[in-house]
């Protein structure tokens, strides 16, 4: 059986150029990222850091590219990300959501609410949860960087089915009420055995209707299977051969040895991690026509170290990445691609993590070829939408892709 070609679109979440060199620039000590450095991450950073970085076998595209849509959120990039740039400009609600809308929500989902300010989304939670779990009422509050709805629960207070389900609402109402919201986020969390919150990976977002096709769709169309792996489908919320969403220990390979970088094991990207080399180690040994596309997202440079600004956090966090990068290569094949983007960046404010329009990194390597890239063609780096084409070029549908989204 002749091997089909396997593409692999790895997303840093809010790992944005200038956010690197952020970083960077505030982190004194040693880096430990030998396979980011060999694939080129010295010639996206800015030329003060190259020094600090490990050898380039230049046998990759690396570059930084623009974002062409007008607003820095995950949704927004991810989609661009496969050919739909969004004009839009949404809003943000610094004094909260409408009173009529929280009245018409809590009549909607049969219980009251509680807080309805903006706020970080660790803070929302920790100011509110014990009358969260004394009364059963969701907390409700608005992103200081996404224009979106919130909700947060305790797993244990209101099942996760039902914190679905009323994200589900609230987003139907939103739209039906006019808000300038890209979606609605359950966000779902824990006590520890000493108390301490924990956010899950058990979150559940609903998204904006998609405005059209999508490279996912072509390769549908094409026979290409197509696996989204942790929060991307939720994000390009359109048709997938399969979705992967890990969410216990129990299911990580102990063969892999992947490693919680977070102190208090908070972060989610193993799980993320672990569902690609699942998806990968399939693609490998099960019959597909035409071949596979891997979409996925490590979110924790986002949500776990970007809004809390944890500069060291966030500097650890690629360096589980980094970390896993051999696991991912090792299950591809001459002729598959690995694809290395970001949504958006972080710009670290002195109250917050903000989501920031910037240049992105780019990086391109194709197995068993050179910087050439087997002929595949990158673009000028005007917009992310240049992702998907280099994606359809490796699976044979740069014509339709281009056709369907322009």
């Amino acid at each position: 059986m002749a091997k089909k070609t396997t593409v692999l679109l790895l997303v840093l979440d809010a790992v944005g150029a200038e956010t690197l060199d952020y970083l960077l620039d505030r982190y004194p000590g040693k880096l430990k990222l030998p396979n980011l450095s060999r694939l080129g991450l010295g010639r996206i950073v800015a030329p003060r850091h190259r020094g600090r970085l490990g050898r380039d076998g230049k046998r990759t595209c690396a570059m930084r590219i623009k974002q062409a849509s007008a607003s820095a959120d995950s949704v927004i990039g991810h989609r661009e990300m496969v050919g739909i740039v969004d004009p839009s400009a949404y809003e943000l609600f610094p004094n909260g959501f409408r009173r009529d809308f929280i009245v018409a929500l809590e009549k909607r989902i049969g219980r009251k609410t509680i807080f309805n300010k903006m706020c970080g989304g660790i803070e929302a939670i920790e100011l509110n949860a014990a009358e969260h779990e004394r009364t059963g009422f969701p907390i409700v509050y608005a992103s200081k960087c996404d224009p979106l709805v919130q909700i947060a629960m305790n797993e244990a207070v209101i099942p996760v089915k039902q914190q679905h389900a009323m994200a589900d609402m609230a987003f139907e109402l939103a739209r039906e009420m006019g808000l300038p919201i890209t979606r609605v986020i359950a966000r779902a969390y824990v006590r520890a055995p000493d108390g301490e919150i924990v956010r899950t990976a058990n979150r559940h977002d609903t998204v904006l209707p998609m405005p059209g096709p999508t490279l996912v769709d072509v390769l549908n169309a094409r026979d290409v299977w197509t696996v989204a792996v942790g929060k991307t489908s939720d994000l390009v919320n359109t048709t997938y051969n399969e979705k992967i969403k890990l969410t216990r220990p129990s299911f990580l390979d102990p063969a892999l040895r992947l490693r919680f970088m977070h102190e208090k094991k908070k972060d989610t990207n193993p799980y993320n991690i672990q569902g690609t080399v699942n998806a990968l180690a399939a693609a490998a040994e099960v019959y597909r026509p035409a071949g596979t596309f891997v979409f996925s997202n490590l979110v924790d440079g986002d949500s776990l170290y970007g809004h809390t600004r944890d500069v060291p956090g966030g500097l650890r966090g690629l360096e589980g990445v980094d970390l896993a990068l051999p696991l991912f290569e090792e299950r591809m094949r001459k002729g598959d691609l690995l694809v290395i983007t970001a949504d958006h960046g972080m710009q670290h404010r002195a109250d917050y993590g903000y989501h920031n329009k910037e240049e992105l990194p780019l990086i391109v390597e194709r197995m068993g070829c050179g910087a050439d890239l087997g002929g595949i063609k990158a673009g000028p780096g005007n917009s992310l939408c240049e992702v998907g084409d280099i994606v359809a070029q490796a699976l044979g549908c740069a014509k339709e892709y281009e056709s369907a989204c322009g």
